[in-house]
């Protein structure tokens, strides 16, 4: 059994939403066991809603909540009993395989980092969703854990990305490109610059620099750079997705022509939206720490929910963590 612990508390859609998730996850998954972590006496009202196979799921207990806009490192020190922490002491302590938050990204990054730790020769964790492209998707990391980066993290990123798409998502050799702004090998700043040389001589598929024009094409497998420029890439894509579909309602609506063409092309059309929504891809493994951590996106329905639950669980299955430990060792 894979098992699973749940902030049931975090999230805007907390807790009803996070409890609707597991559900479905236990409905899909016969090898998973999930504890929720949260208000006892709310989450067992909610559950209440639902038949599902209660020796699979358990509560545990947590009285406090931290909430979004709370300063990160203090919450996780001052909130000892809050669903996140208490959820990042179970997996610390071996009792779970991994844990899923749409919980705070300040404190999801600061409770893996000083609760689940580190691994062994791991610069700085990393938070890396898998983004939609035009070629299928990719691994973006870092997308806000780390706004200011050194060469050697982002060397050590485009490592765990590899992994990652190998080991999880089955692309053998994954082709690994740095963010800059052009593709020739001397552009770039001191960072991108310093950062170039050392992926080009990691034992890495790595393709150069990929211009930001070129992501969403599928330039690469995993997209590396610093947190600020990976927040800022991972906005603009999310805004862009909504803005194309706004913009396309819209035409369709001009003419009874129009309409009747979004008719005939519903189903293409569901499958586009269905490529391009979150919910599908589950949420941002925090790569680098002792365990599984991912933090899910804020606004998560039960669907995202449940995806990120079976990313989660695939992460353990593929024994992804060890592989990072084991390849980051041969650094010096």
């Amino acid at each position: 059994m894979y098992r699973i612990i749940l902030d049931a508390m975090g999230g805007d859609n907390a807790p009803k939403a996070i409890i609707e998730g597991a559900v479905l996850a236990l409905e899909e998954y016969p090898d998973i066991q999930i504890q929720l972590v949260g208000d006892r006496e709310l989450v067992e009202k909610h559950l209440a809603e639902y038949a599902y196979d209660k020796e699979r799921l358990c509560v545990v207990h947590a009285s406090e909540v931290i909430e979004m806009a709370e300063p990160p490192v203090n919450a996780v020190r001052t909130k000892k009993d809050s669903s996140l922490v208490v959820g990042m002491n179970l997996l610390a302590e071996g009792k779970g395989d991994a844990f899923v938050t749409a919980g705070s990204t300040g404190a999801t990054v600061a409770g893996g980092t000083l609760i689940v730790r580190r691994a062994k020769n791991v610069l700085r964790p990393a938070l890396a969703p898998v983004i939609p492209t035009a070629t299928g998707c990719a691994l973006l990391i870092d997308c806000g854990a780390n706004v200011d980066c050194k060469p050697e993290q982002l060397e050590q990123f485009g490592m765990m990305g590899s992994i990652y798409m190998r080991e999880v998502l089955g692309i053998q050799n994954p082709r690994v490109g740095l963010v800059n702004n052009g593709a020739e090998e001397e552009k770039g700043n001191a960072l991108t610059k310093e950062a170039y040389q050392l992926l080009k001589k990691a034992d890495l598929n790595f393709v150069g620099n990929v211009e930001a024009r070129d992501l969403p094409l599928g330039a690469c497998d995993v997209i590396v750079c610093d947190g600020f420029v990976g927040n800022v890439v991972m906005k603009l894509m999310e805004g862009c997705a909504v803005s194309f579909s706004t913009m396309l309602k819209r035409e369709f609506m001009k003419k009874t022509s129009y309409k009747i063409g979004a008719v005939l092309a519903k189903p293409a059309l569901r499958s586009f939206k269905k490529q391009m929504d979150y919910t599908e891809y589950g949420g941002a493994l925090l790569l680098g720490v002792n365990s599984g951590v991912i933090k899910a996106h804020g606004s998560s329905n039960a669907k995202a929910i449940k995806n990120a639950i079976r990313q989660a669980r695939t992460f353990t299955q593929q024994g992804t963590v060890q592989l990072i430990k084991e390849k980051l060792s041969q650094l010096s």
